[in-house]
C-alpha cells in the first residue's frame, strides 16, 4: 500500500530506529507529506485491522516492536527485562499510545520469544554502543528487502535480528586495538534459512567495520553460484553490482538477462553507499567466476589507510574503504589461490578485520575423529582443513563462523586440529523456523499405533518402498504419477488465487554413481512415455492416487486449501500439467558431474528458468544446494554417516501453498534410519537449550563442555588423538522434572536376560491394577502400578548394561547423591494396551502387556513411550495425586519420581507376522524382552546450586580451554 497514512507511521518508526520509541502518532504527524493525515490512536488501529499479514507498515511495526522486546542495554529501557510485559508497557508508555492501543497491539503482535539457543565463553560486550552511532546501513536495506520482496514477516525478520546480532556481538570488536579470532558455530536445519541469518550477518559485520569478507560455500557449482547469486541479489545491491558497468554489458555485467533484474527484484540502496558516508561493497567473485588469482598483482586486495598515521583498523580509516566480498568453493585449487594472493600483502594483514563464513562447515572443513568420515575425499578434506588454517593464520583479526544442520563434525573436531576451527567462543542453534518442514515432519514419534491422516505425519507424507527394489515394483510409476497430480493441483490453485508456483519438481536419489543416475534416466524417460498422460487409460490409475491419497489427506491436514472435490474437475489442469513438465522435449534432468553435462552446461537454473521437471541426481543436489518447488521424493540411498544422510534429506524446506502434496517415496530401512538421525540431533538440540540458562550469573555450559556432554548420546563419535585430549568430563547431568528414557538397549540376548533379572524388583513392584484418568479426558488406560524405594530404583538401574556404557553414568551420580528431602520414593507404571492379545507373563509376574517397537540401529530403538501413557508424570513430579482411581492417588507423594516401564520386543521383519512372540498369558523367555523405562525425578530432586550439569577439568590449571596436550 501506499498510503500516505502507513508511510507516515513507517517514517515514524524508521526515525526510532536509533534512540528507541518516541512520541509515535505526533513524529508521525510531523513527517507526514499530506498535512491532511489523521494520525491517531483510532486511525492506526482501523489502518492495522484492515491490514493482509504482508502490509509492509504492519511488518516493520511487528519487527521495531520485536526488537524492543528484546533489547538489553539502552537507556530507555529503565530496568525492565526483554521479553517480558513490564517491557511492553514501557515501550507503550514511550509511543504514548492509548490503552486500548496498547492491548491491541499486544495482541496483534505478541512479546517476542528467543527463537535460539546460545552456549558461549566470556566476551567483550562491544556491539550494542556499535549500533547506536546511525552505521546500520546494510542490515537496515537488508531487513526492508525481506520485508517487501522475499516474504517474511514481521516475526521472522525481527528473530533473524536478534539471531545475527546475538552471532556479530561475539565476534571481536573491529576496531579494537589487541588482535582477538573468535571461533563459533550456528547450528540451523536443513534447508531452514541458514544463508538468510549469514547473510545477516555479513551485512552487520559490513555495518561495524569488518572491510574483508570470505564465504566458503560447499564443494559444487550450484550451491556457490546460488549462493553467490543471493548476496548480490539481497545484500549487495543495484549500486554496487554497477559500479559504472552498464546492465546491458553483455560480457562486463553477469546479471543482465537475469529475470529477476529485469523485474527489478535486486535491492536498491537508492544511492551509492560511498557517496552517503557508508562503505561499498567490491565483490571479487561474480555468479560465473569463482576466485581466480587477480590479474593486477593484487590491487584489488589491498586496503588503502586514508591516514596513514593510524592503523587500517582505526575508524578513521575503516569507515570510508570500501568491503571486499569472496565468495568460493571450498576447492583445494581455488583456496590456494587466495592465500597466495593474501601471502603477498602480509605486512598489512594484520590490521584488516576480516569475517570468514564458513556455510556447510561440516563438510571439507574439519578432520573429525571418526576415522571412517568422508572416505572417499580424505585428501581434499586434509587440504581444505590445512588451507583454512592458513587462511586464518594470515588473518589474524579473522572471525570465523560456522554454520551447518548437521553439527557433530564440528564439535567433535579432532583434538589435532581443534587450534583452527573448534567453535571455543559460542556455539548458537537457531530453533525451527515457522512453516518449515524438518525431519519431524515425516516422523511420528509418540509411540501411538491408531494413525490417520489427521493424526500421523507418516501416514500424511511417507509412502513405503519395498527394500529390496524388485524390477516388477510398480512404485515409481505411482511416484511418477503423484508429481503429475500435484503439479495439476498447483495449477488449480494458481487459478484460484494460491500462487503462482514457478517451480514444480520431483527428487530420484538411488546412488551416486553416474552410471546409476544415466540407468534411471532411462527408465524415467521409458515410465514417462508408457504412462499414457493424454490418454483416457491413464484417467482411473490417476484417479485411484487423487481419491485415495491427495484428496483425503488434503482434506485432513489443510482443509482451508483450494482442492478440487472430484478427479473429473482436476482432469483439465492435469494435461497443463504434462506440457509443462514435458516442454523441453525431456521431463528428465540429470544433475551430476558428467562431463558431458558440464560441457552441454546442462544445470538446474533456478533463477533465470520456471523449472518443472523430474532431477536424477546424488551429491550435487545435497549439501546446501536448494531444490525450489521440491514436491516428490523417490529416495533409495543408503549411507552409514548420520550427517551425510540428514543433508540428502532435500525433502526438508519451506512448502508454501503445498505442504499438504508432499511425499517422500522411500524404505522402511531408510525411513527408520532418518528417524534415528532427527531423535539425535533433537536430544543435542534439547541438550544445548537445557543447560544454556546461566546459574549465578555464569554459564552452566560453554563450548568447550560440548563433546563430552553428546559423547554420551554418539559413541561412535567419541574423540580419538594420541597426544591431545578434551580437558573437560561432565560429572553429573541432573534432571529434575525431566524424563530420561535411553533408547541404547542392546540386542544380545544374554545382555537382554541380564538387564531383564537386573530390573526384576521394578517388575515385581507393580504388582496392583489401576485405572488411570484424567486431564478431562487427556488420559484414560490400565496399567499395573506400585511403588520402590530410591535405593532399590538407584541398585536396578546401576546394574543395567546399555549399549552406550556411559550413557547413565552422569544420571546415576547424581541420582545417587539425591537425599529423602529431595526424593522419598518411586511410583512405578506398567502401562496396559486395550485388550489382552500382547499381555504375557515375564519372570512369574502377571501377564503385562508387551510392546513392538522398531530398531533402525542394531542397539537401537527410535520409539518407545507413548504421548499418552506420559500425561499422568507431569502431575506426579510436583507432587499432586489426582492422576486416576484411589489405587493410583495413594502412590503420588509430594518427593515422588515415576519409572514408566515398557516391556519391548523388537517388532519383527515380516510385517504379516505375530508382532509380540506367543499366546496371551504365555511366559515370555527373559532373554526376548526389554524393559524399557522412562523416567522422571520430582522437581524437589534439586541441588542448592541448581545446576543442571556439572563437569569438571582434567587439567584444572586450563579451566576454558577445550583442548590439552596430556604430552606435556
Amino acid at each position: 500500500m501506499n498510503d500516505p497514512l502507513a508511510t507516515a507511521y513507517r517514517e515514524a518508526l524508521r526515525a526510532m530506529e536509533i534512540k528507541g520509541p518516541r512520541a509515535l502518532h505526533t513524529t508521525a504527524a510531523f513527517l507526514a507529506d499530506d498535512a491532511t493525515v489523521v494520525t491517531t490512536d483510532a486511525s492506526l488501529r482501523a489502518y492495522l485491522v484492515a491490514a493482509d499479514p504482508n502490509d509492509v507498515l504492519r511488518k516493520e511495526l511487528a519487527i521495531r516492536l520485536a526488537t524492543w522486546d528484546a533489547a538489553d542495554d539502552a537507556q530507555w529501557i529503565e530496568g525492565t527485562d526483554p521479553h517480558t510485559a513490564a517491557r511492553r508497557d514501557r515501550v507503550a508508555s514511550l509511543l504514548r499510545v492509548d490503552d486500548k492501543t496498547a492491548v491491541f497491539l499486544a495482541e496483534r503482535f505478541p512479546i517476542a520469544t528467543s527463537t535460539f539457543t546460545v552456549i558461549d565463553a566470556p566476551w567483550d560486550p562491544w556491539y550494542a554502543d556499535r549500533t547506536d552511532d546511525g552505521q546500520g546501513f546494510y542490515w537496515d536495506h537488508y531487513s526492508r528487502y525481506l520485508a517487501e520482496k522475499s516474504g517474511f514477516d514481521g516475526d521472522a525478520i525481527a528473530a533473524l535480528d536478534a539471531a545475527t546480532t546475538s552471532v556479530v556481538e561475539r565476534l571481536a570488536d573491529p576496531t579494537r586495538s589487541e588482535r582477538h579470532q573468535a571461533k563459533g558455530l550456528v547450528v540451523g536445519y536443513v534447508q531452514s534459512g541458514k544463508t538468510a541469518n549469514f547473510t545477516g550477518v555479513i551485512a552487520k559485520a559490513i555495518d561495524a567495520g569488518y572491510r574483508l569478507v570470505i564465504v566458503l560455500t560447499g564443494s559444487t557449482v550450484l550451491l556457490r553460484t546460488q549462493t553467490q547469486r543471493r548476496l548480490d541479489m539481497e545484500l549487495v545491491g543495484r549500486e554496487n553490482l554497477l559500479r559504472g558497468i552498464s546492465e546491458d554489458d553483455t560480457e562486463s555485467f553477469d546479471y543482465h538477462d537475469d529475470p529477476d533484474w529485469l523485474a527489478g527484484k535486486f535491492l536498491r540502496h537508492g544511492v551509492q553507499p560511498s557517496g552517503v558516508g557508508h562503505p561499498d561493497i567490491i565483490r571479487l567473485t561474480t555468479r560465473e567466476v569463482d576466485y581466480n588469482s587477480l590479474l593486477q598483482g593484487i590491487a584489488a586486495l589491498d586496503f588503502d589507510r586514508r591516514d596513514p598515521r593510524k592503523p587500517y583498523f582505526h575508524p578513521d580509516n575503516l569507515i570510508p574503504t570500501p568491503a571486499r566480498l569472496v565468495v568460493m568453493k571450498k576447492n583445494g585449487q581455488v583456496l590456494r589461490k587466495l592465500v597466495k594472493d593474501l601471502g603477498k600483502i602480509t605486512a598489512r594483514l594484520g590490521e584488516i578485520p576480516a569475517l570468514v563464513i564458513d556455510d556447510e562447515s561440516d563438510q571439507a572443513s574439519p578432520n573429525t575423529s571418526n576415522p571412517r568420515k568422508w572416505k572417499e575425499d580424505q585428501k581434499e578434506r586434509t587440504s581444505i582443513n590445512r588451507l583454512i588454517g592458513e587462511l586464518l593464520t594470515l588473518l589474524p583479526r579473522a572471525q570465523y563462523v560456522g554454520y551447518t544442520a548437521t553439527p557433530f563434525a564440528n564439535v567433535f573436531i579432532d583434538p589435532s586440529d581443534a587450534e583452527d576451527i573448534f567453535p571455543k567462543d559460542f556455539i548458537i542453534a537457531l530453533d525451527q523456523p515457522s512453516g518449515y518442514m524438518g525431519a519431524k515432519e515425516f516422523h511420528d514419534f509418540d509411540g501411538n499405533t491408531n494413525r490417520t491422516f489427521a493424526n500421523s505425519r507418516v501416514a500424511t507424507h511417507v509412502r513405503y518402498l519395498p527394500d529390496d527394489d524388485a524390477e516388477d515394483d510398480p512404485s515409481l510409476s505411482r511416484a511418477l504419477d503423484a508429481f503429475v497430480l500435484t503439479g495439476a493441483v498447483k495449477l488449480y490453485r494458481e487459478s484460484q488465487g494460491l500462487g503462482p508456483f514457478r517451480h514444480h519438481t520431483m527428487l530420484v536419489h538411488e546412488g551416486m554413481k553416474r552410471s546409476v543416475h544415466r540407468e534411471q534416466a532411462t527408465v524415467l524417460r521409458d515410465l514417462w512415455q508408457a504412462a499414457g498422460y493424454y490418454s483416457p487409460a491413464s484417467a482411473n490409475r490417476l484417479r485411484a492416487i487423487y481419491e485415495g491419497d491427495l484428496l483425503p489427506v488434503s482434506r485432513a491436514v489443510a482443509p482451508d486449501l483450494p482442492m478440487p472435490d472430484r478427479y473429473e474437475d482436476l482432469a483439465p489442469y492435469l494435461a497443463r500439467a504434462v506440457r509443462r513438465i514435458g516442454e523441453t522435449g525431456d521431463p528428465v534432468l540429470v544433475v551430476n558431474s558428467e562431463p558431458a553435462l558440464e560441457r552441454a552446461k546442462e544445470q538446474v537454473n533456478f533463477d533465470k528458468l520456471s523449472v518443472w521437471r523430474i532431477l536424477v541426481g546424488g551429491n550435487k543436489l545435497s549439501r546446501g544446494f536448494t531444490v525450489e518447488g521440491l514436491t516428490v521424493s523417490y529416495y533409495r540411498r543408503m549411507t552409514k554417516q548420520q550427517d551425510t544422510l540428514m543433508q540428502m534429506g532435500r525433502w526438508f524446506g519451506f512448502r508454501g501453498g503445498y505442504r499438504d502434496l508432499v511425499r517422500l517415496y522411500i524404505t522402511p530401512t531408510l525411513h527408520e534410519a532418518f528417524e534415528a538421525g532427527c531423535l539425535d540431533e533433537e536430544s543435542f538440540r534439547g541438550e544445548l537449550r537445557r543447560y544454556a540458562m546461566p546459574i549465578g550469573g555464569r554459564p552452566q555450559v560453554t563450548p568447550a563442555c560440548i563433546p563430552p556432554l553428546v559423547a554420551q548420546h554418539l559413541s561412535w563419535l567419541k574423540p580419538t588423538a594420541t597426544n591431545k585430549m578434551y580437558n573437560t568430563v561432565l560429572t553429573e547431568r541432573r534432571s529434575p522434572g525431566t524424563p530420561i528414557e535411553p533408547r541404547c538397549y542392546p540386542s544380545d540376548e544374554a545382555l537382554i536376560r541380564r538387564n531383564t533379572e537386573a530390573f526384576a524388583p521394578v517388575l515385581h513392584a507393580a504388582s496392583q491394577e489401576a485405572h488411570l484418568h484424567g486431564g478431562s479426558g487427556e488420559w484414560d488406560y490400565r496399567a499395573f502400578v506400585g511403588s520402590i524405594s530410591h535405593q532399590l530404583l538407584v541398585a536396578a538401574l546401576g546394574s543395567l548394561w546399555l549399549a552406550m556404557p556411559d550413557y547413565l553414568t552422569p544420571d546415576l551420580r547424581w541420582l545417587s547423591s539425591l537425599t529423602p528431602d529431595q526424593i522419598d520414593r518411586w511410583v512405578v507404571i506398567f502401562p496396559q494396551q486395550v485388550g489382552g492379545a500382547t499381555r504375557r507373563r515375564i519372570l512369574g509376574h502377571a501377564p503385562t502387556s508387551v510392546f513392538a517397537r522398531t530398531r533402525p540401529r542394531r542397539d537401537y530403538y527410535s520409539t518407545l513411550s507413548e504421548v499418552d501413557h506420559r500425561r499422568p508424570i507431569s502431575l506426579i513430579k510436583i507432587g499432586v495425586p489426582e492422576i486416576g482411581d484411589e489405587t493410583a492417588n495413594r502412590l503420588v507423594g509430594t518427593r515422588t519420581g515415576t519409572v514408566m516401564v515398557y516391556p519391548t520386543v523388537d517388532r519383527p521383519n515380516d510385517r504379516s507376522a505375530k508382532a509380540v512372540p506367543g499366546e496371551p498369558g504365555d511366559e515370555l523367555r527373559s532373554d526376548k524382552v526389554t524393559l524399557a523405562f522412562r523416567l522422571v525425578a520430582p522437581v524437589t530432586a534439586i541441588g542448592e546450586d541448581r545446576r543442571l550439569v556439572t563437569f569438571s577439568t582434567i587439567d584444572g590449571s586450563l579451566d576454558h580451554e577445550a583442548i590439552i596436550d596430556r604430552s606435556r
